[in-house]
């Protein structure tokens, strides 16, 4: 490649094989009406393309050593292609614009020598400046103009027309800022003016006179909501995400739970709770503490089949220990930072790869899900099928409770159907030869972000089908899990028996086991360290409409019960931190730098 190139014109192609001649002839003589002889090269960049493209530009790049063809025999997504061919051309100017030549070659001097002469680091056409001669149809018009309005809002930006396909840039910037864009496809453009504008690089904007020429490619339904994504998601990343630190989180999570105890008070009559808790049975709460504690080896065993039919064989006491680490973890810092220790501690400790750790931790939070979602369905069926209630009766409980219990209860209803809605599509994925997954999630999107969480998700799908297809490992997963939430409501009704509750002993035992599981399924989401306050609403609530037990006595079996279970959690998993030597504040930090970019 020739020394002497000084500004390097990338012409990103898919399928023009009817113009890419004609527009590769016109760009040369555009850039040699105002460059040296020699001083320029035309790459065409050729994503992936299913006409006759490649030929011609392989033709043309033996006829004349200025043009360039960079082949790509798979998809790169537009974004993909120009940062490919960018990275190989041999200018110091890089310049590209949209093979349709709509914005007018007049103005391609302006473009290059504003970065060329040092007057701007990145230069960029506009179609919405005030002096800009663009004639657009509205159907193309308005969405831009949506767009760009979002783009400046949410992302602070000075720039007006973020996607029009006509920049230049100084190599050195370039290179700078590539590394940290996500998009590969139409958001690249959006996400590099945004970030170049973030690090205080030059950006210059200035008008141009376009012309639309045939259809455009961009698909106004899907690509749209995929920019509309990607702005929210690079919103995330610059603005919210480098303010969530372990102390604000910590705050917060500790602020949410102080609110919902605050509004507890609003209804309830807090010293007779606590007078109710202080006549609770020792023996029965200390008993239920025991069969809490037996759940935990079971705990450590079903963890053990799980990472065995992942490949990695581990004894049952360290991944208890594991396990009990990572739960400590979930109640001591919100967002459920636990999940991310355990990766960490199986990593550090026995070697199992970041990318396994966290996909033992999503088959096992499926199977948890599945186990509370049956229990809560069948205690239900049966509740109606006693006459204890219906789903009528059941609905008007939910209606005439509190809102911290009404919240609860739709929060589980809501966890509860989404854990079948999952599994119903992976099963329907097992059963298919088609990509499911990744052919769904581009039916809204196609940037890189969006296949970065296809990805993820078919990685999960796929180990949860690695159990599944195993008949005898499914079985054996499903058998400890059901006994896991077993002594979890053994747990629960031990503690409600402590309170003396004078219930038949059929009705306690079908009332607990629904409040329970529904309480469980509540407390999923992870808007409070260990889920305080939703467990304790929705368990109060059932047990209240659906018996003649009264507030106080629900609430304070509610809290006894989460309590006990709390603190056999964090004896646990401070034992367990004192033999592993491990470090849960280092652990949490460690865990959520690999969460967020998941390596070996």
């Amino acid at each position: 490649m020739s020394r002497g190139v000084d500004v390097s014109v990338v012409l990103p192609a898919y399928d023009e094989a009817a113009t890419i001649e004609d527009t590769v002839a016109t760009t040369l003589d555009a850039l040699g009406f105002f460059l040296p002889a020699e001083s320029f090269e035309v790459l065409v960049a050729e994503d992936g393309c299913t006409d006759r493209t490649p030929e011609i530009a392989a033709r043309l790049a033996r006829e004349d050593r200025r043009v360039k063809h960079v082949h790509s025999d798979d998809r790169l997504g537009r974004g993909g292609a120009l940062e490919r061919a960018f990275r190989t051309a041999a200018g110091e100017t890089l310049v590209y614009f949209d093979t349709d030549l709509a914005t007018d070659m007049s103005h391609l001097e302006e473009l290059v020598e504003s970065v060329r002469s040092g007057e701007a680091d990145i230069a960029t056409g506009s179609r919405l400046l005030a002096a800009s001669e663009a004639d657009r149809p509205a159907k193309r018009d308005v969405p831009s103009r949506t767009y760009n309005g979002l783009v400046r809002l949410f992302l602070s930006s000075s720039v007006h027309d973020h996607q029009c396909g006509f920049k230049a840039f100084d190599r050195e910037v370039l290179e700078s800022l590539l590394d940290d864009i996500d998009d590969e496809h139409w958001f690249w453009d959006t996400e590099l003016l945004v970030r170049a504008q973030r690090a205080g690089y030059r950006v210059k904007e200035f008008p141009v006179a376009w012309t639309p020429k045939g259809d455009t490619k961009v698909d106004f339904v899907r690509d749209v909501l995929g920019m509309g994504s990607a702005v929210l998601r690079t919103w995330w990343q610059l603005a919210v995400a480098p303010r969530i630190t372990r102390r604000v989180t910590l705050v917060a999570g500790t602020l949410l739970t102080i609110l919902a105890i605050g509004l507890m008070t609003q209804y309830l009559d807090v010293g007779t709770v606590l007078e109710e808790m202080r006549a609770a049975d020792p023996a029965l709460v200390a008993a239920a503490a025991l069969v809490y504690a037996l759940s935990w080896p079971v705990r450590g065993a079903r963890y053990r089949d799980i990472l065995d039919e992942l490949g990695f064989t581990e004894g049952v006491g360290f991944l208890t220990g594991a396990v009990f680490i990572s739960q400590t973890g979930n109640l001591v810092f919100p967002a459920r930072a636990g999940d991310a220790v355990r990766a960490y501690v199986v990593k550090t400790r026995r070697r199992v790869p970041y990318p396994t750790g966290f996909a033992s931790l999503a088959v096992e939070r499926v199977f948890d899900l599945l186990t509370i979602t049956l229990l809560a369905g069948v205690v239900l069926m049966g509740l109606a099928a006693t006459g204890i209630t219906s789903l009528s009766g059941l609905g008007a409980t939910v209606a005439s409770g509190n809102q911290s219990g009404r919240t609860a209860i739709l929060v589980a209803s809501g966890v509860g159907l989404a854990a079948i809605v999952a599994v119903a599509a992976i099963v329907a994925s097992a059963r298919s030869d088609r990509n499911l997954v990744r052919r769904g999630i581009r039916r809204f999107s196609t940037d890189a972000y969006a296949d970065r969480v296809a990805g993820v998700i078919e990685r999960f799908v796929g180990d949860i089908q690695a159990v599944a297809n195993d008949r005898r490992a499914f079985a054996r997963v499903g058998a400890t899990s059901l006994l896991i939430w077993t002594l979890d409501v053994v747990t629960a009704l031990l503690v409600f028996a402590a309170f003396d509750v004078s219930l038949p002993l059929g009705t306690l035992i079908a009332v607990g086991f629904f409040a329970v599981s529904v309480g469980n399924l509540a407390k999923v989401l992870p808007l409070s360290p260990g889920g305080i306050g939703l467990y304790e609403g929705a368990f109060s609530l059932l047990v209240v409409g659906l018996t003649p037990v009264a507030t106080p006595v629900a609430l304070g079996a509610a809290i006894v019960d989460h309590f006990v279970k709390n603190v056999v959690t964090v004896i646990g998993g401070v034992a367990a931190m004192l033999v592993l030597n491990v470090s849960l504040t280092t652990a949490v930090e460690e865990g959520r730098e690999v969460e967020t970019t998941p390596t070996e």
